[in-house]
This record gives C-alpha cells, sequence and structure tokens, in this order.
C-alpha cells in the first residue's frame, strides 16, 4: 500500500507552535503484488495537536474572492501587463499529470478536463493557444510563499484559508465532494439512507476532510477508527475493520478501480466499490496564483463566464464523467 512521505508524528512536533497550518503530502509510488500505484494527495487540514485534529471545518473551503469581476473586453487590453512573461500565459503543473485532467502527461495537447480549462481561460482573455506556455511545478512546492515563475498553476489544488494566507486562489473551477468507499459485498452499498449512515463503523486518515465529513456530517453512532495513513485506513477496510471510508470523489474512484491495487483480496483483485458521493459542502479545486497577482480578477471574469456559457459543464461532461456519473446519496 502507499506510504506518506512524511509521518504523522513528524507532522505534529514540526507544527505544534503554528496554528491552523495545511499540509498536503503526496503519496510515494510504491508496487503491492508487483502492481505500480499512482500517486494520490491527501489534504491534512488544520493540524496542530491530538487534542485539535477534530476542528478540522469543512467551510474551509469557500473562496474568500468576492470582489467584483473586471469585464473580459477590459482583460484582452491588460493581460499583456499582467504576465509573468509578456505575450505569453504560462501556466504551470506537476509531471507526471494524470488522466483525466490530463492525457498522455501532455498538458499542451489540450485534451484532459484541466488542460482543456486552462486553454478556454487562455480563450476567454484573448490569449491564443500557441501563446500559452506550460511548465513543470511540484504539487507541494506550489503553495509555499514566495515568487513563482507562471501566471497559474492548475493541479488539483484545494483552496484553503490556510494555504490562501501565502498564496492567492481563483474562484472555483471544479466543486470537489466526498464520496464512500466500501467493500463490494457489504450491506452499506444498497442500504445508505441518512440514518441508516449512521450506524456504519467509518475509518480515515488522521486530520483529512473524509474524517471531517464523518464527523461534522454524517455523525455515525460508532466513533470513526482513526490511522496515520489512508493505506492503512485501506488495509482496514479490506479486513472489515471498518464498513467504510469517506474520500473525495476523484481520489475514491481510483481507489476503487480494477487495477489499483488499493483494496484487494488474497489474489490481488479488486473488492472496494465506489458506492455514491454527497453534496458539496464548498470544497474546491482552484487555480494558484503568487500571493497578490492581480491577473487573478480577470481570471475570475474567464470562470464565471465559462460557467455562464456552458464552457466549464461541456468540458466536465466530456472529462469528468467518471465522476460526475457516480450518484448523489443525501447524509
Amino acid at each position: 500500500m502507499r506510504s506518506v512521505i512524511a509521518t504523522v508524528t513528524d507532522i505534529f512536533i514540526r507544527n505544534v507552535t503554528k496554528p491552523s497550518v495545511t499540509l498536503a503530502l503526496t503519496t510515494t509510488t510504491q508496487l503491492r503484488e508487483g502492481k505500480p500505484m499512482r500517486n494520490l494527495r491527501l489534504t491534512l487540514v488544520g493540524l496542530v495537536t491530538l487534542a485539535t485534529v477534530g476542528t478540522v471545518s469543512l467551510s474551509a473551503g469557500l473562496s474568500a474572492n468576492a470582489a467584483p469581476l473586471p469585464t473580459l473586453a477590459s482583460c484582452k487590453t491588460s493581460i499583456n501587463a499582467d504576465e509573468y512573461a509578456k505575450g505569453k500565459l504560462t501556466v504551470a503543473t506537476d509531471t507526471p499529470a494524470y488522466t483525466p485532467w490530463f492525457v498522455n502527461n501532455t498538458p499542451s495537447n489540450g485534451k484532459g478536463y484541466e488542460s482543456g480549462v486552462a486553454y478556454a481561460i487562455a480563450k476567454e482573455l484573448g490569449v491564443k493557444k500557441s501563446n500559452v506556455v506550460w511548465v513543470h511545478e511540484p504539487f507541494n512546492a506550489s503553495f509555499e510563499p514566495g515568487n513563482k515563475h507562471f501566471d497559474f498553476d492548475i493541479n488539483e489544488i484545494s483552496y484553503t484559508s490556510a494555504r490562501a494566507q501565502v498564496v492567492t486562489f481563483s474562484n472555483s473551477y471544479y466543486d470537489v465532494q466526498q464520496s464512500i468507499i466500501a467493500l463490494k459485498d457489504s450491506k452499506i452499498v444498497k442500504d445508505h439512507t441518512p440514518a441508516i449512515l449512521r450506524t456504519y463503523q467509518y475509518g480515515d486518515q488522521i486530520g483529512t476532510t473524509g474524517l471531517a465529513y464523518i464527523d461534522q456530517v454524517l455523525k455515525p453512532t460508532k466513533s470513526p477508527r482513526v490511522f496515520n495513513s489512508l493505506a492503512d485506513a485501506a488495509s482496514a477496510l479490506e479486513t472489515h475493520q471498518i464498513d467504510a471510508i469517506v474520500l473525495d470523489t476523484p481520489d475514491g474512484q481510483y481507489m476503487a478501480s480494477s487495477g489499483s491495487g488499493e483494496v484487494v483480496n488474497s489474489k490481488g483483485k479488486n473488492i472496494a466499490i465506489q458506492v455514491g458521493q454527497f453534496p458539496s459542502t464548498g470544497e474546491h479545486y482552484g487555480l494558484l496564483f503568487q500571493k497578490g497577482n492581480k491577473l487573478v480578477g480577470c481570471v475570475n471574469a474567464a470562470i464565471a463566464a465559462m460557467k455562464s456559457n456552458g464552457t466549464l459543464a461541456t468540458l466536465q461532461a466530456k472529462w469528468l464523467s467518471i465522476y460526475t456519473s457516480v450518484p448523489v446519496i443525501e447524509p
């Protein structure tokens, strides 16, 4: 199974004096029964001490970008003054870049949801496709404070108020929902009314938004079992120690997919299923900018136009049907 780069103990030691710290850990790619596993990102929110881990708030996903938006016409004439490289729109992401966000690890081909969003924004701002330049930015480095070598980073980066203290986020270009992952033969697959959902034994990684959703929204009658890593929670699911894990829909879909090696039986066969996803709580992905970057206003205007004219919905239907087709269930 996957092992996180930093242990929970290390996180507490490094951050015990820093309130409201937000950490995003990428997991290393390892082999399980000879199968490579994709790197997944897990957001740990507001970790201070063991006594305060339970105070993670799901409302932290709400963006604070409430300023009036400039017109796209004005943005088309002013954009050159705000670009990192004049005459070019410099867009960053990590590598490898995974499907369905990108295709063939080639952000510049316009295929995949995030590649499509970047080029659609460029179009709204009057930037030719040939003037969009892609650069590499590691996920963990993107939300560190300091100067950036790009206009914005598009890389499944969740908005949090803590990150927004040192970088600037755009408005949402994709709302992230939490989902339930269980074993295929589990009772929860068919029995998941709001009342019955409260009766199951849940488990999750310490400090995640999934665990916060269990505590704050599902409010089960049994205290959720808390693990040091999502890999440990997945192992507990395999061995029937817990009934379900709550995980954001994209990562949950991967965990439940055949060939992922995340939750398998003794023969290496996938035994997990994504039961359904819950309504949005405001958690979302935003484009990331250097703190105070003036370009964010024009990008927000472009995103607003794309929501209004159906561009975002079209891109989601084309590239994210694997997620949007997951049935919504009521908590």
